[in-house]
C-alpha cells in the first residue's frame, strides 16, 4: 500500500475478481461461477435475483455519504466512521474518499480486515486485553499507519504492561470515560484521571486523547434521553480540561472522540469548544472526532426517528437498504407468511415494515397499506393485512423497510446495489450497478 493512500485502492479493486457461487445467497444460481466483474458486465437487474434479498440504493448511499462529510467540514470536526456497521471496504472507501480521518472498528478481527485492505488510520473503540491483539497492534501500528485504542481502567493498563514487558513498542491510547448504567468506560472523572496517571507511568503507552460513547446512555430523543447524553458529554469536556491542566497528554495532537449516528449533533455542540490549534505555548492541538457509522446506510426505523437530521427538520438522510420477500403461504384470511426471517433481515431495533407489493420481483409495485410484520422466525415473517381491502397471493413480492443497518449487513456476504430506486409508489426493474462485499 502507498502510505499516502487512506485505503489500498488495489486491494479494494481486487474484489472485482472474486468468484460468486453458492456461498453468496444474494447471487442467483444462473450466475454461479461468474466473477464480480462478469456479473456486473452481464447487466443484471432486480428481476434476475431471488428472495429473500437485501439490496442497497446507490443514490441514497452517495447522498448520505456526501451529507455527513459536508456537515463535518462545516463544523470543523473529524469523522472516523464506525466500520463495524458495514464491514465493507468498498463503503469504507466511499467514506475515506470524502475526507474521513480513518475507520473505527470494534475488535481485533475487524482490525485485521481493515489492515488487509490497507486502511491507514484505525481506531479501536474498545480496550485491548487479549494478548494476541496487544502484540499484533504493537507490531502493526506505525507513525504513518496508527492504531489508536482505548483504556478505561488501571487494570487494563496493567494487562498491556505485562504483555509488552521488555518490548519497546509504545501504543497510542485514549482514556475512555463511562457513566453509571452505561457500557465500558471509567466511572467518573476521578476514575478516568487515575487511568490517565497509570498511562503516564507506563513505558508502553502514550495518552493521546479522551473517548466515550454516549449512545449507551439513551435510546430516545426526548428530554430525558437528551439530558443524559448532554450531561455525560459535559463530563467528557471536564475530563479533557483536567488532563490538559495536569499535563497528562503525551502528544502534540490530541483527539476527543464521541458520537454515533444518533447524537452526533449534541457531541459537537457540547465538545466543539475544546477544539484548539494549540496556539498557547506548550498546549497541544485538539481535534474533535465523531464516529457515526450507520449514517451511510440509514434506515426506515430506529435511525429514521432519532437521527439529528430528522429530529431537527434538516435535510434527512435517506434509507439506503430494503428487504425483499415472497409470500410462501396464505392459508387464512389476513395472514401471509413471507420467505425472509431473522437469518435474512434485522429485527433487534424494530421489525421490518411492509411498503410495496407486486406480483413479481422487478415488476411494478404498489403501496401496501395497513400491513404489518407481527413476528419473525428464523426463515419466515408473519405479515398481517386487511383481507377486505388488500389482496395478497402466494408468490407476491413484498418490499420491506428495515431498521438498524448493523444487524442487516452481517447476514449477507454480498449485497446487490440498485441504481434507480424508483418512485415511492413503484419499484420497477432496477439495474444492479454494484455488489458490496462484507467481511464479518
Amino acid at each position: 500500500m502507498n502510505t499516502s493512500e487512506a485505503i489500498s485502492a488495489h486491494a479494494v479493486a481486487g474484489l472485482a475478481d472474486r468468484q460468486l457461487d453458492w456461498r453468496h445467497k444474494a447471487i442467483p444460481a444462473t450466475a454461479n461461477g461468474s466473477t464480480h466483474a462478469e456479473f456486473l458486465a452481464a447487466k443484471h437487474t432486480l428481476a434476475d435475483l431471488q428472495t429473500p434479498l437485501l439490496t442497497l440504493d446507490s443514490a441514497a448511499l452517495q447522498a448520505n455519504a456526501d451529507h455527513l462529510a459536508e456537515w463535518c467540514k462545516e463544523h470543523g470536526v473529524l469523522l472516523a466512521p464506525h466500520g463495524k456497521t458495514t464491514m465493507s471496504p468498498q463503503l469504507w472507501t466511499e467514506q475515506l474518499n470524502r475526507g474521513a480521518w480513518g475507520i473505527t472498528l470494534a475488535n481485533f478481527a475487524q482490525l485485521r480486515v481493515a489492515r488487509e485492505f490497507g486502511v491507514r488510520n484505525l481506531q479501536l473503540a474498545n480496550s485491548l486485553t487479549d494478548p494476541h491483539a496487544i502484540q499484533w497492534v504493537a507490531g502493526t501500528s506505525t507513525a504513518d499507519g496508527p492504531i489508536l485504542s482505548w483504556v478505561d481502567s488501571v487494570g487494563t493498563v496493567e494487562v498491556i504492561n505485562r504483555v509488552l514487558a521488555g518490548n519497546d513498542s509504545v501504543l497510542d491510547v485514549l482514556v475512555e470515560l463511562g457513566a453509571h448504567g452505561g457500557r465500558t468506560g471509567a466511572r467518573g472523572v476521578d476514575a478516568a484521571m487515575a487511568v490517565a496517571r497509570a498511562v503516564a507511568a507506563s513505558p508502553n503507552l502514550r495518552l493521546v486523547g479522551v473517548s466515550g460513547y454516549e449512545g449507551s446512555l439513551a435510546h430516545t430523543a426526548d428530554d430525558a434521553g437528551l439530558g443524559a447524553v448532554r450531561g455525560y458529554l459535559a463530563q467528557m469536556r471536564l475530563l479533557h480540561e483536567e488532563l490538559l491542566a495536569g499535563g497528562l497528554y503525551d502528544s502534540s495532537e490530541v483527539i476527543i472522540t464521541a458520537g454515533g449516528s444518533a447524537y452526533f449533533d449534541d457531541v459537537v455542540t457540547v465538545l466543539s469548544p475544546c477544539i484548539s490549534t494549540g496556539a498557547e505555548m506548550g498546549d497541544p492541538s485538539v481535534d474533535l472526532m465523531i464516529r457515526s457509522g450507520a449514517y451511510i446506510i440509514h434506515d426506515d426505523g430506529f435511525y429514521r426517528g432519532i437521527s439529528p437530521f430528522s429530529r431537527e427538520g434538516d435535510q434527512p438522510f435517506r434509507a439506503g437498504m430494503h428487504g425483499w420477500a415472497r409470500v410462501v403461504s396464505q392459508t387464512e384470511p389476513g395472514l401471509a407468511i413471507l420467505d425472509a426471517g431473522k437469518r435474512d433481515l434485522p429485527f433487534d431495533e424494530g421489525l421490518p415494515e411492509p411498503q410495496l407489493i407486486g406480483p413479481v420481483l422487478g415488476g411494478e409495485m404498489e403501496r401496501l397499506h395497513g400491513a404489518q410484520i407481527t413476528s419473525v422466525n428464523d426463515q419466515h415473517s408473519f405479515m398481517t393485512f386487511d383481507p377486505d381491502t388488500t389482496s395478497v397471493q402466494p408468490g407476491d413480492v413484498i418490499r420491506l423497510g428495515l431498521s438498524h443497518p448493523c444487524t442487516a449487513f452481517d447476514k449477507w456476504t454480498v449485497i446487490p446495489v440498485l441504481g434507480d430506486s424508483g418512485s415511492a409508489e413503484s419499484s420497477g426493474n432496477q439495474a444492479v450497478v454494484d455488489l458490496i462485499h462484507t467481511f464479518f
